[in-house]
């Protein structure tokens, strides 16, 4: 056994003094500005670092916490994320137990007759047979890993199961992202049902009067008929808003994975625009190197800095030891006895010495994918920043076209107010009051849509910095 020990030893201290050939990664500087851009569509930032922030911080409302505590432990495309991660670190073991000697044992049983004269001590007069027992044990396939081939292999594999995990985060904050905006989303809806709703209900006491005019012999027969196409375009409007809440909620049950208790589905946006925290000012555009994408990006460009590791050690000859212990017995008793153990040992050195530029070109190959690796990872950095950038512009503008929105829908219902008492006056024509019902039910949809504008565009850059957890 000292000789399986003493050989054991001998392969750790070549593996300890192993070298790579993988070149020394160095990431290429972030294409990006130091700071945002500020201009009259960005807000005024400081180059401040960004504080980390939970989700739970930014979406304040419980009802909103709840669907996403749920939807982390039920979304399908989060479990399909964690899965192809458990199978990527799973894989780094695999590749890593070829730097490691692999241990194996036969035992055999053989049988034969024997004639009466035997007198061997494994000889059984009763049955006339003879009965040898084998016992081998070794070190196989065993490659010593002189120029760090199979520890660059261990090392790319490594990289790209980090990788992975970068794109489970970035699977999870979407899908935070999604279940936020769509809750929104259900929210503006409820509100746009009940503009539709109270617009229907406007236009049919518009019908009824109407008509009581006509019969009167007030108001031509037009009248009447343009009044029913306002009630018939708000009765419209309610069926669409109607089947877009349904819709919504088979959203929210498809990001969160499970059903919903209707308590947890807003009722209007009034009730949720505070719970959408801004996110802070004050971020320094370095915060998006810790952007998932840019994450996953990075550590492709490790991983094909070891590919080339990998190729340059393939030019130089592999050696393989193919035995380092071999114990034979002929019989049970003595299994275990110093007579027993027969040793083996034996050392293969392969080297291909023409293989047409295969193995340069296989170099040139890794060192290519390397070049693309960096391009990707600017790249990368180049899109966050554009989508961080694009968030930023739109928050800048949100609260003045808010403010505008909500000024023409107050003008727009004092214009309907005053043309409709115009009309039943007999001061103006009905067409002036059907334009300021139409313009009036335009401007409150309008105004719905940047108010939930301002809250998706919150979720948005939730998204977009990859900061958040």
């Amino acid at each position: 056994m000292s000789i399986l020990i003493r050989g054991l030893a001998a392969s750790t201290c070549l593996l300890a003094s192993a070298c790579s050939l993988a070149p020394p990664t160095s990431l290429p500087p972030p294409p990006i500005p130091l700071s945002w851009p500020v201009g009259d569509s960005y807000l005024a930032q400081s180059e401040v670092a960004l504080p980390t922030l939970s989700h739970t911080e930014l979406f304040r409302d419980a009802r909103l916490q709840q669907l996403i505590a749920t939807a982390l432990s039920e979304n399908r495309d989060l479990r399909i994320a964690f899965a192809d991660l458990a199978a990527a670190r799973a894989q780094v073991r695999v590749v890593r137990a070829g730097q490691f000697p692999s241990l194996g044992v036969d035992g055999g049983i053989t049988a034969s007759r024997a004639g009466s004269g035997g007198n061997d001590q494994d000889y059984n007069s009763a049955r006339g047979s003879r009965v040898r027992y084998t016992l081998q044990g070794g070190v196989s396939g065993f490659e010593l890993d002189l120029f760090g081939k199979l520890a660059n292999a261990t090392e790319a594999q490594r990289n790209r199961a980090f990788a992975t995990e970068a794109v489970a985060r970035t699977v999870r904050i979407g899908l935070l992202a999604d279940i936020a905006q769509a809750w929104a989303t259900y929210a503006a809806d409820r509100d746009l049902l009940a503009i539709a709703e109270a617009t229907a209900a406007n236009a049919r006491e518009s019908v009824r009067l109407t008509d009581l005019r006509l019969r009167g012999g007030v108001a031509p027969r037009t009248d009447l008929s343009q009044a029913q196409q306002v009630l018939a375009s708000a009765e419209l409007a309610i069926a669409e808003q109607r089947a877009a809440l349904a819709q919504d909620a088979n959203l929210l049950r498809l990001l969160v994975g499970a059903d919903i208790d209707p308590a947890l589905l807003p009722s209007g946006l009034d009730e949720i625009a505070a719970s959408f925290a801004p996110v802070p000012a004050g971020l320094d555009s370095r915060i998006l190197l810790r952007r998932p994408e840019v994450i996953e990006a990075e550590y492709l460009l490790r991983a094909a800095n070891a590919d080339i590791g990998v190729a340059r050690a393939q030019m130089f000859p592999s050696l393989s030891l193919t035995g380092l212990l071999g114990v034979v017995s002929t019989g049970l008793g003595n299994l275990l006895s110093g007579d027993a153990f027969n040793f083996t040992a034996g050392a293969n050195v392969g080297y291909s010495i023409f293989d047409a530029g295969g193995r340069r070109a296989n170099v040139a190959v890794s060192q290519a994918q390397r070049e693309a690796a960096i391009a990707v990872y600017e790249r990368a950095i180049q899109r966050a920043f554009r989508e961080t950038a694009d968030a930023l512009a739109d928050q800048g503008s949100l609260v003045s076209r808010q403010k505008a929105a909500s000024d023409n829908a107050a003008a727009a219902a004092t214009t309907a107010r005053l043309t409709e008492a115009r009309y039943r006056n007999g001061v103006d024509s009905f067409l002036d009051s059907l334009i300021a019902q139409r313009s009036l039910f335009a401007a409150r949809q309008q105004l719905v849509g940047i108010r939930l504008a301002e809250l998706q565009n919150r979720a948005t850059l939730y998204r977009v910095l990859g900061t958040v957890e």
